[in-house]
């Protein structure tokens, strides 16, 4: 599988673009590099909007325990594995998808999945038992699971390379905006419709997304590449690249107790759920504009003070009886930790700062793709593991262009 954040950091794959031109070239696109990119106001718009809904489906669910607990009459509390299991398919969509996008093309991953979720989350409407229920959110996560990793990789191939990193941002907030936009929509759909009406406009929202990623997305290009079946043996090997293990850890690190906090809130009965709810929505949308500030902290060191503020929120929220006052504020911190946390955790994998061993490995994954003799790739991968070459003597330029 390509790797979504290798692909955020590398060059753009066709037409001419930034580092291809002679090594004395200015930095920045030409205007002839920059017509072989996606448009990026609607790129960004579609990305951001369908990442907005994908995860709304995941929060939506925690305003709506009490009502279908009612409706089914269970308790609330049995009904949390709603909310888990469609995590667990989302998972397991990144980890199916992302190969078969080497091979079925970008777009084509994209707007499938948008579209099968489309009709998976009509059928969480229609569930007629919490059993079902439970299998049709697995269902609904997984098709779901087929737009991020593949977005991500779009964003490194297709968008100019000096715009990646504001699409990737807008994007990671539309993930975490759902978090207060979902809930704050299922509790005022279920108030005056049900429930359910929350999954039926879901659906009518990710069949609109399909439609408008279709329009939006450049066409792919020819069907190639090794069999998925390669990257999925490769994914096993890159369990063991010592370099991503902080990656891998710092999801549920980040996403964890961001989920369970309002998920506690919901179950305990917390009074002002809406305005709490609400409360975080303006430190999301900000975070896109304080991108190019944030930007110049190095990652690692952000992202450690991100997830140090995120701790302490919750810390204190489990520690205090803050009042709805004092929760609202707490949560617009554990909102801001994790909403800077998450880009700045993938910008501090990015291959600029990998290990050789990680960059040979990738290397000879995508040779093999690309249909080259082992031989052939191995030596191209071993070329690869060797110190970055650069014509900057900072690492962060490769493989960027001359910074």
């Amino acid at each position: 599988m390509t790797s979504p954040i290798r692909n955020v950091a590398r060059k753009a794959g066709p037409g001419p673009g930034p580092g291809t031109g002679a090594g004395n070239a200015a930095p920045g696109p030409s205007p002839t590099a920059e017509a072989a990119y996606a448009p990026f106001g609607r790129t960004v718009a579609a990305l951001a909007a369908t990442a907005l809904l994908a995860t709304s489906q995941l929060y939506g669910m925690i305003p709506l325990l009490g009502r279908a607990a009612s409706g089914w009459r269970t308790d609330p509390a049995s009904l949390t594995w709603l909310v888990s299991v469609f995590g667990f398919g989302y998972a397991a969509g990144f980890l199916l998808f992302g190969p078969l996008s080497d091979r079925l093309g970008r777009r084509r991953v994209m707007v499938g999945g948008v579209a099968a979720t489309a009709v998976s989350t009509a059928l969480v409407a229609a569930a007629p038992s919490p059993d079902a229920a439970l299998v049709l959110r697995i269902l609904q996560g997984l098709t779901i699971g087929a737009f991020p990793p593949v977005a991500m990789a779009y964003i490194g191939e297709r968008v100019a390379p000096h715009r990646r990193l504001v699409t990737v941002t807008a994007m990671t907030t539309g993930f975490l905006a759902a978090a207060v936009v979902g809930q704050l929509a299922a509790q005022s759909l279920a108030a005056v419709l049900g429930w359910r009406s929350f999954f039926l406009a879901g659906a009518a929202a990710f069949a609109l997304a399909a439609v408008a990623l279709a329009r939006t997305l450049l066409p792919d290009g020819p069907s190639g590449g090794a069999s998925p079946l390669t990257a999925y043996r490769t994914m096993l090997r890159l369990l063991a690249a010592p370099g991503l293990w902080p990656l891998f850890l710092a999801v549920p690190a980040v996403l964890g107790p961001f989920v369970a906090i309002y998920t506690g809130l919901q179950l305990t009965g917390t009074t002002g759920l809406l305005e709490l709810r609400a409360s975080a929505l303006p430190v999301i949308l900000a975070i896109p504009f304080l991108t190019v500030r944030l930007a110049r902290i190095p990652g690692p060191a952000r992202a450690g003070a991100a997830l140090a503020a995120s701790a302490a929120g919750v810390a204190l929220i489990g520690l205090l009886e803050p009042g709805t006052f004092g929760l609202a504020l707490l949560l617009m911190v554990v909102t801001a930790g994790t909403a800077v946390a998450a880009p700045a955790s993938s910008r501090s994998s990015s291959p600029g700062r990998r290990r050789p061993g990680a960059r040979r490995l990738a290397a000879q994954h995508a040779a093999v793709r690309r249909g080259q003799p082992r031989a052939a790739a191995r030596r191209r991968a071993d070329r690869a593991g060797a110190a970055p070459r650069s014509r900057s003597s900072s690492p962060r330029c490769w493989p960027r262009p001359p910074c």
